[in-house]
Parts: C-alpha cells; structure tokens; sequence
C-alpha cells in the first residue's frame, strides 16, 4: 500500500503490515483463505471461473455469521457503514 499513511489519516484506521511467512499475524485474511478453499482448490484458475460464480461466492461468503463481528454478517454491516461514511451513495 504506497499510500498508506494518506489512507490511515482520511481514515483514521492504524494499517498494520504484517511481517513475511508470519500467518498467525494474518487470522482473518488465513480464514478467509480456507473459506474461498471450499469453493475454490487451491491452484484454481480464477480467470477460467464465471463472473456469475465469483458474484455468488462473494454473497455466500458475506451472508455468513462472523465469529469476529459478533455472529453478525458483513453485508448489513458494510451497508451501514457506506450509509454513515459515504450518503451521496445513497441517492441514485
């Protein structure tokens, strides 16, 4: 991230870089990783998978509990925070 000290002050979230072959530092991208394994073995090509696929993976994926957001899900969660950070989205 090239910029991140620009993204970490409109931001006000700290970026943390994780340090080389140290996954227990990365739990949620580990996570996430063998959440996509089911859908997707690894060495998959993902540009030979359909935009259709991809789309319902993603809403599989985010339609899903989160141990780490309180068994909530990320789309509602994602929703509010584009209302209360970005409400020109909102009025198409």
């Amino acid at each position: 991230m090239f910029q991140h000290d620009r993204v970490e002050q409109a931001s006000g979230i700290k970026i943390y870089f994780a340090d080389a072959r140290s996954p227990w530092q990365r739990g949620t991208n580990e996570n996430t990783n063998g959440l996509l394994r089911q859908y997707f073995p690894k060495g998959t090509d993902l540009g030979l998978v359909s935009s259709e696929r991809l789309i319902a993976v993603a809403a599989e994926l985010n339609d899903r509990p989160w141990l780490c957001l309180g068994d909530r899900t990320p789309n509602p969660l994602m929703e509010q925070w584009l209302r209360r950070h970005h409400p020109i989205r909102n009025h198409h």
